[in-house]
């Protein structure tokens, strides 16, 4: 895939097709993933490929040759269930071979089955407890504005994980402080482990929610890429306070029998189903490419 990491100079075209098809390639790997693992959570790392193609190829600043880089943006995933998508976008964009992708969760492995902070070129926080990887993005958004920096920070969470009252807290926090390098990234994709969202505990109406806790709020289809791209683009130029892109998902996108089921959210692919979902994601990939 000739598709080039975003830089500071890079202009703002963007090969809408090569994303979609890029996306559908990182949706193979983590059906690849998960089947070899033999666990993992498919729904939510489905559903969230979209975002984070659009992130790593068209909004971050970013060097995966250079990691560590201080002018880099940062990227916190607060729900890291959902880290095969994080691991397969992170090797597409350079950070480590896409060989390695077959380790997921397997002893010894850098992929392990949450993400870790120091392990792995790339990955940002440690995450596991769902509702705290805001209050760690704040921290590093505060500390940049502290350090007089221009780097931005995107938070990437679970609609479930809102239910953790720690969130809220944070997002008081965040907005007292007025962080506008920070911007919230929530999955809207109306599934938890248990169930769905609103029989379990009711979010709405969570754009008013976040406009009352002092938010800017931005709604969005979390798989039209135009949409995608404005929206974390856009969230880079609002000054006066932070920013949440709430991003209406489908959770197992792009494999029919896994979309809209919550019993997927913490499931991976038998082999038949595996082979059902390579072949309608291969199916997918040739409608975009109209071959």
């Amino acid at each position: 895939m000739a598709l080039l990491v975003k830089t500071k100079n890079q202009d703002k075209h963007h090969d809408l097709e090569a994303l979609s098809v890029l996306a559908n390639e990182i949706r193979r790997d983590i059906i690849k993933m998960l089947y070899e693992a033999g666990s993992g959570h498919s729904g939510g790392s489905l559903g969230m490929t979209d975002i984070f193609t659009a992130l790593y190829f068209a909004v971050l600043n970013h060097d995966p040759k250079k990691p560590a880089w201080s002018g880099r943006d940062r990227v916190f995933l607060s729900n890291g269930h959902i880290c095969p998508v994080w691991y397969a976008t992170l090797a597409h964009a350079g950070y480590f071979p896409l060989s390695e992708l077959k380790t997921l969760r397997k002893l010894g492995s850098r992929l392990q089955g949450h993400p870790h902070n120091l392990s792995l070129p790339g990955v940002e926080n440690t995450g596991g407890p769902l509702g705290q990887g805001i209050s760690q993005a704040i921290g590093a958004a505060l500390a940049l504005r502290l350090d007089q920096k221009k780097n931005y920070v995107f938070c990437l969470m679970s609609d479930g994980e809102l239910n953790e009252g720690q969130t809220w807290e944070a997002f008081m926090f965040a907005a007292k402080y007025k962080l506008n390098n920070l911007t919230a990234v929530i999955d809207r994709n109306n599934i938890q482990i248990d169930g769905y969202t609103e029989d379990i505990m009711p979010l709405e109406p969570l754009a008013d929610k976040f406009k009352a806790f002092g938010w800017h709020v931005l709604e969005i289809n979390g798989h039209n890429m135009p949409e995608i791209i404005s929206a974390l683009e856009t969230s880079k130029v609002i000054y006066e306070k932070p920013v949440v892109v709430i991003a209406h998902t489908i959770p197992g996108k792009g494999v029919s029998f896994m979309e809209n089921r919550f019993e997927w959210h913490g499931k991976p692919p038998a082999k038949n189903e595996r082979d059902q979902a390579l072949k309608e994601l291969m199916k997918e990939r040739k409608d975009y490419v109209g071959s």
